[in-house]
């Protein structure tokens, strides 16, 4: 039975293995968490005269290089001038060559968001008047392309190598102290060891290519090397790599002075290397904490801890069932049910953590219901929650394999196994004295013999240790569990390369604000204004977009409108909106406007007086509780 399951494990892993790589294949370049929520001039939008600079605003803190921003005019010319600076907050601009002619012109951005993710774009806007144009708009393709999927394929398995190496030297440590002898055990702890320390110096190499050109000529760019070394995502690479070096020291004690121990003075030992075991664990977790997701956005400050806990709550679990299917189908000694039983309880534990950390982390991520469905990540994380609820049902059986699960069958066998060890013995021994007779010439026949006979006992013990018929079908669920486990980390490391649900709404609304935007502004003569602005307050619900609504935008008197939605769309219910009218070429105002609040998130004014026709500048001031406030603006032609 035995002999045929083998070639049925390695067939089934190399299956899940090609569809976790076709899953990371197709998974496309890389979302950035960072999104661009708006611009000046805006995209599509015409205007009268060249602006002296052209200014970003995306979700968050991103990192420029010279030319993450650029401008090109309708033959493909750049006509930026200088370096991108940062102008406020999150709002970025590069200045433009005075004198500018009418046209089409073309603004490209490559940036690298706070989260190590690349992310870039493009859009065109007009002056005077639209013309053609040789660039082409689609896009950026910063993560994609060969370099992009390398990239991807080297995350995916330093998760793995992380958690092989975490799991397993705790499964050995504190479960099965005995596999601390186990050659299997050994290959298995130590290959993970490898793969996290290979797949580290992939992605150190990988990333300067990854968030800049996208070639494969650039991955061993020393200079390019040099520029990432001084990034944040760099900085984490580095320190992974010095964990590991403590890493390797770890695994020579628990698999050299350890194993060499006797089980009282292994008591000492144990402590001193779950300590040491757990700081580095911890530290090797905190190397992806501190530099993706968890880092930034809303409470990063606990986003960070509570996914170091997930991680190594992933790992003691994920990779504790690898050693377990290790030791249950390639181990010559047998585990013991304690062994199994303090497992099961580990990993009782670490789904417990999971959930909980999980629970967290889709709140941060998602924020709505909604993004559950409408956004990529949302639907990622469903497929993720399934694969987990998936893994616990199959655990369950594995627990009731285990409370089954005796040591008697092993116990007979090596009663069994001593006594054809003795007769074998005294067979050998009365066969050598014979042989002694004849010569030094038999040896060689003796060595085999004796080699004959290992093989004999080998092969009764395992079928012995495979009589039990409980052990058999935990072996079965176990090697379940872990198929499905490895098209979850497949998953998982798609869900860290995905923009957020939040993000992804942000982003789609301030598209819209931007589109509706642009639509007014090409209409202005068509008797009515209407101006959509993003904006974030700080505080913990305080993002939307603002809508302002002027009829006609004329001279005189007009009637004012006031929309103040979510990100997703719903009317947000916030204290207060004030509006101020500025005419900045003449010197006119500002003039104050407090609409009345009519319904949720809707407030009206009637009789707004435009003294002059001209660019004026409508400021909205938007209060989302008792100190969280913030002014947004934009220019609208009135009159």
């Amino acid at each position: 039975m035995t002999q045929t399951i083998a070639p049925r494990v390695r067939t089934l892993v190399l299956l899940l293995l090609a569809a976790c790589g076709l899953l990371l294949t197709t998974a496309g370049p890389a979302s950035a968490h960072a999104a661009l929520t708006g611009s000046d001039p805006q995209q599509g939008v015409v205007v009268d005269k060249a602006p002296d600079q052209v200014s970003l605003t995306f979700s968050e803190k991103v990192a420029l290089s010279n030319d993450s921003l650029r401008v090109l005019d309708p033959k493909g010319k750049a006509v930026q001038q200088g370096k991108p600076s940062e102008v406020s907050g999150t709002t970025y601009a590069v200045k433009l060559h005075s004198g500018l002619p009418d046209g089409t012109y073309t603004v490209t951005y490559q940036v690298v968001s706070a989260d190590s993710h690349p992310v870039a774009g493009a859009f065109t806007f007009s002056i005077g008047a639209p013309s053609t144009t040789s660039v082409s708009v689609s896009g950026g393709t910063a993560g994609g392309g060969v370099v992009g999927w390398l990239y991807g394929f080297g995350r995916y398995m330093s998760y793995a190598g992380f958690i092989v190496l975490v799991g397993g030297a705790a499964f050995v440590l504190g479960c099965w102290q005995r596999g601390a002898g186990v050659k299997p055990m050994q290959r298995l702890v130590v290959g993970g060891w490898l793969t996290l320390t290979a797949a580290t110096l992939l992605l150190l190499l990988l990333r300067g290519s990854y968030t800049g050109s996208g070639k494969v000529g650039d991955i061993f760019d020393l200079d390019l090397l040099g520029n990432v070394l001084q990034t944040k995502a760099g900085a984490a690479l580095v320190s992974r790599l010095l964990l590991l070096a403590a890493a390797a020291l770890f695994i020579s004690v628990l698999f050299g002075a350890y194993d060499k121990r006797e089980d009282e003075e292994k008591r000492d030992l144990t402590f001193g290397l779950a300590i040491g075991g757990t700081v580095v664990a911890a530290g090797l977790a905190a190397s992806w904490a501190m530099a993706e997701h968890a880092s930034v956005g809303l409470q990063a400050g606990i986003a960070m801890p509570v996914d170091v806990v997930h991680l190594l709550a992933v790992a003691v679990w994920l990779g504790g069932l690898t050693a377990l299917l290790v030791a249950l189908y390639r181990s010559e000694a047998p585990v013991e049910s304690a062994a199994v039983r303090r497992f099961s309880q580990v990993a009782f534990g670490s789904v417990v953590a999971l959930v909980a950390t999980g629970v967290y982390q889709s709140w941060r991520q998602l924020g709505s219901w909604s993004a559950f469905t409408e956004t990529r990540y949302g639907q990622l994380l469903l497929v993720k929650i399934g694969l987990v609820a998936l893994l616990v049902g199959i655990a369950f059986i594995s627990r009731r394999w285990t409370a089954q699960l005796a040591d008697t069958v092993v116990q007979r066998g090596k009663r069994v196994q001593q006594k054809e060890r003795v007769t074998a013995s005294a067979s050998g021994s009365g066969k050598s004295k014979g042989a002694a007779s004849k010569g030094a010439g038999d040896s060689k026949r003796a060595a085999q013999l004796a080699r004959q006979q290992a093989a004999m006992d080998t092969a009764r013990q395992k079928r012995t240790r495979d009589a039990d018929p409980n052990r058999f079908g935990l072996r079965r669920s176990v090697l379940a569990e872990a198929g499905v486990a490895v098209v979850l980390l497949a998953v998982t490391t798609v869900l860290t390369q995905t923009e957020p649900g939040r993000t992804e709404q942000d982003a789609k609304a301030a598209k819209a604000a931007s589109s509706s935007s642009s639509s007014s502004s090409s209409t202005a003569g068509s008797g009515a204004v209407t101006l959509d602005m993003s904006f974030d307050t700080g505080g913990t619900d305080g993002k939307g977009v603002v809508t302002v609504d002027f009829d006609p935008a004329r001279v005189g008197g007009n009637e004012m409108h006031v929309y103040v939605q979510r990100t997703n769309g719903r009317a947000f219910d916030i204290p207060e909106v004030k509006v101020a009218l500025t005419l900045e070429a003449k010197k006119i105002g500002p003039l104050a406007v407090t609409p009345d609040r009519i319904a949720t998130g809707h407030w009206s004014a009637s009789n707004v007086q435009i003294p002059m026709a001209g660019d004026w500048k409508v400021a909205v001031t938007v209060r989302t509780s008792d100190i969280d406030q913030t002014t947004v603006s934009k220019n609208a032609q009135i009159g």
